[in-house]
């Protein structure tokens, strides 16, 4: 069976990202599997080389003090790894999901994902991670790694769930957001809300949209598709606004900036800017 997978890290963003997976999983019928990794964002507090420094009884001295610590910070990693499971699974329940499956890992985020993923219909992770300044609205340095290694939908939860009721597609033609038309017309996830496809060109039309636009309302979409003119970013973070839409689907990235302008240099304003979770498809 299928699974849903949520990266859970103990942030702000937990709550959002167990309420984001019991949505999901009421409608895809999908069991829930938490993962927290430890990653090794911290390095080892032994100097590389104090023998200029001390004398040898003291370096030694000193060594094992350091190890000693490293062990205690390890067992606390892991104790509050078990707690932030704990907790979400728990949230999990609350929201009526019972198929909970709850991993502690240690290592590498995008490793471990490429490893766990093969069967997951989708992905989710926080918008930002516990490191995050709020003040200065950074993201979560592991974000983009994910969506540029992860093969599946991953949906970046926003900071406060709410239901789907109606979302926005940043179409361009390509490869990317095709996948992510094929996956809505294939899958329950989104089938009942409303949906806007937009596309950015200088053209008056474009055959893409209109295909795109037919497919979705043969799989039973309520679709309003317009073409406009414009910067990509600037067209869609407006339609989120104006439109008070609940979600914006696009592909990850790309060649075109319709694509790309989420990974790359305007990644981190678009995200900062749209309040809204983000589906991708890469």
């Amino acid at each position: 069976m299928s699974k849903i997978l949520a990266l859970v890290d103990g942030s702000q963003y937990t709550q959002s990202v167990c309420d984001n997976a019991a949505w999901a999983a009421d409608r895809l019928g999908a069991p829930v599997e938490l993962m927290h990794i430890i990653g090794r964002r911290d390095t080892p507090s032994a100097p590389a080389d104090l023998s200029g420094n001390l004398d040898l009884g003291e370096r030694e001295t000193l060594l094992k003090e350091l190890a000693d610590f490293d062990e205690q910070k390890g067992k606390l990693a892991r104790k509050r790894g078990r707690l932030v499971l704990a907790e979400a699974g728990a949230r999990l329940n609350e929201k009526g999901v019972s198929a909970v499956e709850e991993r502690l890992r240690s290592g590498d985020v995008v490793d471990t994902l490429i490893e766990f993923e093969k069967d997951a219909d989708l992905v989710i992770i926080g918008k930002r991670g516990e490191a995050a300044d709020f003040a200065k609205l950074h993201l979560g340095s592991n974000l983009e790694r994910v969506l540029r290694a992860s093969t599946k939908p991953v949906l970046v939860a926003a900071r406060a769930f709410r239901p789907i009721r109606r979302f926005i597609v940043a179409f361009d033609g390509g490869p990317s957001a095709t996948k992510a038309i094929d996956h809505l017309v294939a899958s329950p996830l989104l089938k009942g809300a409303a949906c806007e496809l937009v596309m950015v060109s200088s053209k008056p039309s474009d055959e893409r949209l209109d295909r795109a636009a037919a497919r979705l309302r043969e799989a039973g979409y309520d679709v309003t598709a317009t073409l406009e003119k414009g910067e990509p970013d600037e067209v869609i973070a407006a339609h989120v606004k104006r439109d008070d839409v609940d979600l914006i689907v696009m592909g990850a990235y790309g060649h075109s900036r319709i694509r790309n302008f989420l990974i790359g240099s305007t990644t981190s304003e678009i995200v900062r800017a749209c309040l809204r979770p983000v589906l991708m498809f890469r």
